[in-house]
Protein backbone atom coordinates (compact mmCIF):
# COMPACT_ATOMS: atom_id res chain seq x y z
CA UNK A 1 0.00 0.00 0.00
CA UNK A 2 1.20 3.51 -0.82
CA UNK A 3 0.51 6.55 1.36
CA UNK A 4 1.07 10.20 0.54
CA UNK A 5 2.98 12.31 3.05
CA UNK A 6 4.25 15.85 3.14
CA UNK A 7 7.81 15.74 1.78
CA UNK A 8 8.75 19.36 2.40
CA UNK A 9 7.23 22.69 3.32
CA UNK A 10 8.11 26.37 3.34
CA UNK A 11 5.95 27.89 6.08
CA UNK A 12 4.56 31.46 6.04
CA UNK A 13 6.60 32.76 3.10
CA UNK A 14 5.74 36.25 1.91
CA UNK A 15 4.75 36.63 -1.74
CA UNK A 16 7.12 39.16 -3.29
CA UNK A 17 5.58 39.34 -6.76
CA UNK A 18 2.64 38.19 -8.85
CA UNK A 19 3.06 38.29 -12.64
CA UNK A 20 -0.10 37.41 -14.56
CA UNK A 21 1.66 37.52 -17.93
CA UNK A 22 4.53 35.14 -17.10
CA UNK A 23 4.36 31.42 -17.87
CA UNK A 24 2.61 29.75 -14.93
CA UNK A 25 4.65 28.55 -11.96
CA UNK A 26 6.06 29.65 -8.61
CA UNK A 27 9.49 31.24 -8.49
CA UNK A 28 11.27 30.31 -5.25
CA UNK A 29 14.63 31.52 -3.95
CA UNK A 30 17.15 28.73 -4.72
CA UNK A 31 18.24 28.58 -1.07
CA UNK A 32 14.67 27.82 0.01
CA UNK A 33 14.21 25.23 -2.76
CA UNK A 34 17.23 23.35 -1.43
CA UNK A 35 16.28 23.76 2.23
CA UNK A 36 12.78 22.34 1.61
CA UNK A 37 14.07 19.54 -0.62
CA UNK A 38 12.02 20.66 -3.63
CA UNK A 39 13.01 19.85 -7.20
CA UNK A 40 12.79 22.18 -10.19
CA UNK A 41 9.48 21.52 -11.99
CA UNK A 42 8.11 19.61 -8.98
CA UNK A 43 4.41 20.04 -8.31
CA UNK A 44 3.67 21.98 -5.14
CA UNK A 45 0.47 23.03 -3.44
CA UNK A 46 0.13 26.65 -2.36
CA UNK A 47 -2.04 27.63 0.60
CA UNK A 48 -2.70 31.37 0.86
CA UNK A 49 -2.97 32.16 4.57
CA UNK A 50 -4.49 35.58 3.92
CA UNK A 51 -7.29 34.55 1.52
CA UNK A 52 -7.73 30.82 2.03
CA UNK A 53 -7.04 30.11 -1.65
CA UNK A 54 -5.52 26.68 -2.31
CA UNK A 55 -3.97 25.74 -5.65
CA UNK A 56 -1.17 23.77 -7.33
CA UNK A 57 1.65 24.78 -9.63
CA UNK A 58 5.28 23.84 -10.25
CA UNK A 59 8.61 25.12 -8.96
CA UNK A 60 11.01 27.30 -10.92
CA UNK A 61 14.24 28.73 -9.56
CA UNK A 62 14.73 32.33 -8.47
CA UNK A 63 18.25 33.54 -7.65
CA UNK A 64 19.77 32.27 -4.39
CA UNK A 65 19.51 34.83 -1.62
CA UNK A 66 16.92 36.92 -3.48
CA UNK A 67 14.03 36.09 -1.14
CA UNK A 68 11.75 35.82 -4.16
CA UNK A 69 8.46 34.00 -3.82
CA UNK A 70 6.68 34.87 -7.06
CA UNK A 71 3.44 33.48 -8.40
CA UNK A 72 3.17 33.54 -12.16
CA UNK A 73 0.50 33.05 -14.80
CA UNK A 74 -3.00 32.13 -13.68
CA UNK A 75 -1.78 31.60 -10.09
CA UNK A 76 -1.01 35.33 -9.91
CA UNK A 77 -4.77 35.95 -9.71
CA UNK A 78 -4.88 34.06 -6.39
CA UNK A 79 -2.29 36.10 -4.48
CA UNK A 80 -1.08 39.64 -3.95
CA UNK A 81 2.43 40.78 -3.05
CA UNK A 82 2.63 40.63 0.72
CA UNK A 83 0.31 37.65 1.17
CA UNK A 84 1.63 34.88 3.38
CA UNK A 85 1.66 31.40 1.84
CA UNK A 86 2.54 27.85 2.75
CA UNK A 87 4.26 25.89 -0.05
CA UNK A 88 4.06 22.10 0.25
CA UNK A 89 5.36 19.15 -1.77
CA UNK A 90 4.11 15.60 -1.22
CA UNK A 91 5.57 12.19 -2.04
CA UNK A 92 4.34 8.59 -2.06
CA UNK A 93 5.78 6.05 0.37
CA UNK A 94 5.12 2.47 1.28
CA UNK A 95 3.99 1.97 4.87
CA UNK A 96 7.46 1.07 6.22
CA UNK A 97 9.13 4.09 4.55
CA UNK A 98 6.35 6.36 5.80
CA UNK A 99 6.94 5.37 9.44
CA UNK A 100 10.63 6.36 9.18
CA UNK A 101 10.35 9.46 7.01
CA UNK A 102 10.73 13.00 8.39
CA UNK A 103 9.71 15.92 6.14
CA UNK A 104 11.73 19.11 5.82
CA UNK A 105 9.92 22.09 7.30
CA UNK A 106 11.47 25.48 6.59
CA UNK A 107 10.38 28.52 8.59
CA UNK A 108 11.11 31.95 7.11
CA UNK A 109 11.09 35.54 8.31
CA UNK A 110 9.27 38.45 6.64
CA UNK A 111 12.05 38.72 4.02
CA UNK A 112 11.85 34.99 3.20
CA UNK A 113 15.15 34.21 4.89
CA UNK A 114 15.34 30.82 6.54
CA UNK A 115 15.13 31.11 10.31
CA UNK A 116 14.55 27.46 11.23
CA UNK A 117 14.46 24.03 9.63
CA UNK A 118 13.36 20.65 10.92
CA UNK A 119 13.33 17.19 9.40
CA UNK A 120 15.76 15.33 7.18
CA UNK A 121 19.13 17.03 7.09
CA UNK A 122 20.68 15.46 4.02
CA UNK A 123 19.84 15.33 0.35
CA UNK A 124 20.31 11.54 0.56
CA UNK A 125 17.25 11.21 2.80
CA UNK A 126 15.10 12.87 0.11
CA UNK A 127 16.73 11.01 -2.77
CA UNK A 128 15.65 7.80 -1.07
CA UNK A 129 12.09 9.07 -0.47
Amino acid sequence: MQVTLMKGKIHRAHVTEADLHYEGSISIDRNLIEAAGFLINERVDIYNIDTGARFSTYVIEAPAGSGIIGLNGAAARLVMAGDKVIIVAYAGFDADEARKFHPRIVMVDDKNRQIAKTGASSAKAFAEA
